[in-house]
C-alpha cells in the first residue's frame, strides 16, 4: 500500500503565492520604469522617424556627388594608407607587450592572489579603458604636437585597458594543475609562467591581439580626423573642401584596406593555432 501525500499546508500556499504575486509586481515595474526611460530618452535626443524621412533627399544628394569616384587620387593615397596601417600595427604591438605584463598583476590566481597587486592592476587596467582612443589621441597631441606619434600613443593606451583586462581573464581560465605542480618544485614565479601559463593561453592571446590589430586599423582611420594623419586625415580635408567624389574614392580605399587586414589576419590565426 503506497502512501499519499499530504498537500501542502494553506500557508505555505499562501507564501507561494504572495512570493510571485511580487515577482510579477516588481517585474512590471522594472518593465514600466524601462519603457518610460526609453520614451523620455527618445524624446530628449530628438529621435523622430518623420525627421530621418525629410532628410533622405539631403542624403540622397550628397550620395550622388559621390559619384563616380575620383580615382585618380588613389596613387596619392598609398603614403597615407601606410602610415594607418603602421600606427595600428605599432599602437597594437606595444598594447601586446605592456597589456601582458599587467595581466600578470591583475589574474587573481598569481601572486599568491596578493589583494593589492590585483586590485592597483584591475583600477589600472579600467583607467585605461575609461576613456575612447580619440580623447586619448586629443590628449597626446596636445602633449607632443600634430602627426601619427600620438595617434600610436594613443591606441597604445586604449588597447593596454582592452587586451590587459582580456589577458588577465585568460590567465584565470588555465588549469591550475600544470602551475601547482611546477610551484611545488620551487620553481619561480617566471618559470612558472613561461612553462604553465603561456602555452594555456596563447591561443587566446593571440586570437584577442590579431583582433585588437583590426579594430586599430579602423580607430586609426577615425584618429587621423583629429591630427594622427594617415587616410583619415585625408578624408578631413576633402571633406571639408566638398570633394565628394575624392571623399567616395578615400572611402573605397578604407573600406579595402580593412578587408584586407580582416583576410590577413584570419589566415595568420588559422596558421598559428
Amino acid at each position: 500500500m503506497t502512501a499519499t501525500r499530504s498537500p501542502a499546508p494553506a500557508s505555505a500556499r499562501l507564501e507561494s503565492r504572495r512570493k510571485r504575486n511580487l515577482s510579477w509586481a516588481r517585474n512590471t515595474v522594472l518593465v514600466m520604469a524601462a519603457v518610460a526611460f526609453l520614451g523620455w530618452s527618445a524624446n530628449d535626443l530628438s529621435i523622430s522617424p518623420s525627421t530621418f524621412v525629410e532628410g533622405i533627399p539631403n542624403l540622397l544628394d550628397f550620395l550622388w556627388r559621390m559619384f563616380p569616384p575620383d580615382l585618380s587620387v588613389v596613387p596619392s593615397l598609398v603614403t597615407p594608407i601606410l602610415t594607418t596601417v603602421e600606427v595600428a600595427v605599432w599602437g597594437t604591438l606595444l598594447a601586446v607587450i605592456i597589456s601582458l605584463f599587467l595581466a600578470v598583476g591583475a589574474a587573481k590566481n598569481l601572486f599568491g592572489g596578493n589583494p593589492a597587486i590585483y586590485a592597483v592592476s584591475r583600477a589600472l587596467l579600467s583607467g585605461l579603458r575609461s576613456l575612447p582612443d580619440i580623447i586619448w589621441a586629443l590628449i597626446f597631441v596636445a602633449a607632443v604636437g600634430l602627426g601619427p606619434f600620438p595617434g600610436v600613443l594613443a591606441l597604445t593606451v586604449y588597447s593596454c585597458g582592452e587586451l590587459g583586462k582580456l589577458y588577465a581573464e585568460a590567465i584565470e581560465n588555465i588549469d591550475p594543475g600544470p602551475r601547482e605542480a611546477l610551484e611545488s618544485t620551487g620553481a619561480g614565479i617566471f618559470a612558472t609562467i613561461r612553462w604553465s601559463i603561456v602555452p594555456q593561453i596563447l591561443p587566446e592571446v593571440i586570437t584577442y591581439s590579431l583582433y585588437r590589430l583590426e579594430s586599430n586599423v579602423r580607430h586609426a582611420f577615425v584618429l587621423g580626423m583629429v591630427g594622427a594623419g594617415g587616410l583619415g586625415f585625408e578624408l578631413q580635408v576633402a571633406m571639408r573642401l566638398f570633394q565628394y567624389q575624392e571623399v567616395s574614392a578615400i572611402i573605397i580605399v578604407i573600406i579595402l584596406t580593412v578587408a584586407s587586414i580582416d583576410l590577413i589576419s584570419s589566415r595568420i590565426r588559422a596558421r598559428v593555432i
